[in-house]
C-alpha cells in the first residue's frame, strides 16, 4: 500500500463517497491525509451514512461539513443530503459553494437556506455537469451572463421557481439531456397561462406532480417522456420524431398531444389513465418500431373500440389492480390487435387475506387465460402478483 500513488488513494477516498469513511481512512497515514486533501474528488453528507448527525446541532453540522471540504483542494462532487436539517445559516451554504466552484462538476443539494441562497447564481457554472437541487428558490435568472455550457442534467425537486425563470434557465444549458421536476412549486404570471419550455439538446425528461393548465414542451432530440401523477389540461411536445420511450402514470390530461413524434416509438408505458381507443391507437399506430405495449388499470373511454390492429407489437403488458372477468374480456380483445405478438405479461393484485369468493374470481380468471391462450400457442404467457 505504501507504493501507491496518491492519484490512486485519491480515486480509493473519492469512491468511498460517505464523509465520515473519508475522514477515518485519511488517518492511515500522512500519504493518505495528503491524498484527502489534494486528490479527494467526491464527497458526500448525507444523515443515513452515520446517526451521530442525527444528534447533531445545525450549527455543529454546519461547522463539521465547513471543516471537512475546507480541507479539501479538488473537489468534483458534493453532495449534502440532510432529511433532519430543516435549514442551513446562508453564510456557510455560500462559503461550501465558493469554495467548490473552480473545481465542481456535480452539485447534490436538498436542504433550505436562511434566508434563502440562490444556489443558480453561487455555484460554479463553467465546469458544472450535474445539479440536483432541492427545497430550495431559483429565482432571477438571467441567461445572458449565468451560463452553464457543460450542464447535462437538471433535477429540481420541491423547488420554487417561476415558469419565466425556468424557461431561462433551460436556454442557458445548450448542452442538457436530462431534466427533472419533481413537485416543483411553479409560479404563473397572470397574463401567462402556458408554460413553454425550449431545449434542443434535450434527450430525457420526467415531470412528476406537475399541476398546469398548458405545458408546452419543444425539444427537437428527445427520446424519453416520462409523466407522473401530473395534472394537466393540455400538454402538447413539439420535436423531430426521435421519441422512442413514452411512459404516462395516473397523469389526468385533457389534451395530449404529441404530434408527429410517435413515428419511432419503441416502448409505451401507460397506468392509470382514460384514453380514447381512435385516440390512442392513432397516437401509436404511425410507429413502425413499437415493440413493447404495457397498459395498467388503462380505461377506453368508448364503446366502439373498432378492429384497428397493432402489427409491430411483440411484448404486451397487462394489468389491473383488481382481477375480473371483465379483465379477461379486456386482454382478450387487446390480443386480436397484435398479430405478431411473442409475450404477454399479465400484472395484478392479490390481497393477502383472500376471502373464497377473491379465490374463486381468481381461479375463474386463470381458467379463462388458459382457455383464451389455446387460440395463441406461439405466445408465451407470464402471470405477476403483487
Amino acid at each position: 500500500m505504501e507504493h501507491l500513488p496518491v492519484e490512486v488513494i485519491g480515486n480509493i477516498l473519492s469512491r468511498l463517497k460517505a464523509a465520515r469513511d473519508v475522514v477515518i481512512a485519511s488517518a492511515t497515514c500522512k500519504k493518505w491525509r495528503e491524498a484527502w486533501r489534494n486528490h479527494l474528488h467526491t464527497l458526500s453528507f448525507n444523515s443515513n451514512d452515520w446517526s451521530v448527525y442525527h444528534d447533531l446541532t445545525t450549527s455543529r453540522l454546519e461547522i463539521l461539513i465547513t471543516q471537512t471540504i475546507f480541507q479539501t483542494k479538488s473537489l468534483q462532487c458534493l453532495s449534502i443530503f440532510m432529511d433532519d436539517v430543516d435549514e442551513f445559516s446562508a453564510a456557510p451554504v455560500i462559503a461550501w459553494l465558493m469554495y467548490t466552484r473552480d473545481t465542481l462538476r456535480q452539485l447534490h443539494y436538498n436542504v433550505r437556506t436562511t434566508p434563502n441562497v440562490n444556489i443558480i447564481e453561487k455555484c460554479g457554472r463553467q465546469k458544472l455537469e450535474v445539479l440536483a437541487l432541492a427545497h430550495n428558490s431559483v429565482t432571477g435568472v438571467e441567461p445572458s451572463y449565468q451560463k452553464f455550457p457543460c450542464l447535462k442534467s437538471l433535477s429540481l425537486s420541491y423547488v420554487s421557481i417561476s415558469a419565466l425563470d425556468l424557461s431561462l434557465l433551460l436556454t442557458a444549458c445548450p448542452k442538457l439531456q436530462n431534466l427533472a421536476l419533481i413537485n416543483p412549486d411553479i409560479a404563473m404570471s397572470d397574463a401567462q397561462a402556458t408554460m413553454e419550455l425550449n431545449s434542443p439538446s434535450l434527450k430525457n425528461i420526467y415531470v412528476e406532480a406537475v399541476s398546469l393548465d398548458k405545458f408546452i414542451l419543444e425539444a427537437d432530440s428527445i427520446e424519453n417522456l416520462h409523466l407522473k401523477d401530473c395534472t394537466l389540461e393540455v400538454f402538447e411536445l413539439i420535436g423531430k420524431g426521435s421519441l422512442s420511450v413514452l411512459k404516462i402514470d395516473d397523469v389526468s390530461v385533457l389534451l395530449l398531444d404529441i404530434g408527429d413524434n410517435t413515428e419511432n416509438l419503441q416502448i409505451v408505458d401507460v397506468s392509470s389513465f382514460t384514453i380514447m381507443w381512435p385516440k390512442f391507437y392513432n397516437m401509436i399506430s404511425k410507429s413502425s418500431n413499437l415493440k413493447r405495449l404495457r397498459l395498467w388499470g388503462v380505461v377506453f373511454d368508448d364503446e366502439d373500440e373498432g378492429s384497428s390492429s397493432l402489427e409491430n407489437v411483440v411484448v404486451l403488458e397487462l394489468g389491473w389492480t383488481i382481477i375480473s372477468e371483465l379483465f379477461s374480456d379486456w386482454v382478450a380483445g387487446l390480443l386480436e390487435r397484435c398479430p405478431n405478438l411473442k409475450k404477454l405479461v399479465i400484472y395484478g393484485v392479490v390481497s393477502e387475506a383472500k376471502s373464497h369468493e377473491e379465490c374463486q374470481v381468481l381461479a375463474s380468471f386463470t381458467s379463462s387465460i388458459v382457455r383464451l391462450m389455446r387460440k395463441y400457442l406461439h405466445v408465451e404467457v407470464q402471470f405477476e402478483y403483487e
